[in-house]
């Protein structure tokens, strides 16, 4: 309709751009998502002024995008843009500025520039200690983005002590089976997991998998994240059978609530492959793992990582 009735660089077709460009990046279809951004950019650049919030926006959706791609010098184009143009319409307080050193610092953190990816994300962590009050959801999403760093970093202590500050803010403001505590006993099951503390590590997950299933649908796709990461405990404990169970949850949730070529779908076939490897089922195995590669070369470059761990995967099977 807009189409038919509007001028071709009317602002509400940006907006149509951009919405159709956000379904488009949910299911995982990365080119259409850039092609409807970048089709709502180019009116937004042709609206004065050029500092317009508007463009900031066209700015941080592109940005978004390539950071799903894994492209990430061109993420970080399009977030440093986006920061630029709102340092310059907004307060130095303004929350919005934290979501803009929080996507930056995303990003490097991606990099593995964790380094920069802590500034960025303590930045961040300053606004809304100044702009928000000490119960607000956003500063514990702060303390969770500062505290994947360090996890990262294998400083533990520090990661630990970053991701118990949001469950004491969470467990007094909400209720028992808020979503929010979910992610942080998740967080918390994470860092246990990474210090191979597996008892501890199972303990958090599966509060994080109770509330889950008390409060979502059983096709959403965060319940297939927490089978997953129970999953990947009892591969780590050797317990393959158990992770097998947990992996193959997860990829019947996902098989229910992405589409059929949506990257997650290809993470998941790759678990089971290489679990079923471990059990020493080298045919099962490799029919997983080149599920998995088919689906990833429709998502990702050729020269993406992953499916160069993949291809170097199935050739050893191969050989066996």
């Amino acid at each position: 309709m807009r189409l038919k009735t509007l001028p071709a660089d009317h602002s509400s077709l940006a907006q149509s751009y951009n919405n159709i460009g956000g379904v488009h990046q949910n299911l995982g279809n990365y080119s259409k998502a850039l092609d409807f951004y970048e089709k709502a950019l180019k009116i937004n650049e042709k609206a004065p002024p050029s500092n317009h919030p508007l463009l900031g926006t066209s700015y941080n959706n592109i940005g978004g995008v390539y950071k799903d791609m894994s492209n990430y010098s061109k993420a970080l184009e399009f977030y440093e843009k986006t920061l630029k143009i709102l340092e310059n319409v907004l307060p130095q307080n303004h929350p919005l500025l934290a979501t803009a050193y929080d996507n930056i610092g995303g990003v490097y953190y991606n990099m593995g520039n964790y380094s920069k990816a802590l500034e960025f994300s303590e930045k961040a962590l300053k606004i809304r200690e100044k702009a928000l009050p000490t119960n607000h959801p956003d500063l514990a999403t702060s303390y969770d983005n500062i505290g994947i760093v360090y996890n990262n970093m294998g400083n533990y202590s520090k990661a630990l002590e970053c991701y118990e500050k949001p469950l004491k803010i969470e467990e007094k403001a909400l209720p028992p089976d808020n979503p929010s505590l979910a992610t942080s006993y998740n967080n918390i099951g994470m860092v246990y997991n990474n210090m191979g503390n597996y008892s501890k590590a199972l303990e958090f997950y599966e509060k994080t998998l109770k509330i889950l299933e008390n409060v979502l649908p059983p096709n959403y796709s965060s319940l297939a994240t927490s089978y997953n990461n129970i999953g990947g405990v009892y591969n780590n404990m050797g317990s393959y059978s158990k992770a097998l169970e947990f992996y193959e949850k997860t990829l019947k949730t996902f098989e229910r609530a992405l589409p059929p070529n949506h990257p997650s779908l290809a993470f998941s076939y790759n678990n089971i492959g290489t679990t079923y490897y471990n059990m020493g089922n080298y045919s099962k195995a490799l029919s997983f793992l080149e599920k998995a590669l088919t689906i990833a070369q429709k998502s990702f470059p050729p020269t993406h990582p992953r499916i160069k761990i993949m291809i170097g995967n199935i050739n050893h099977l191969k050989k066996i």
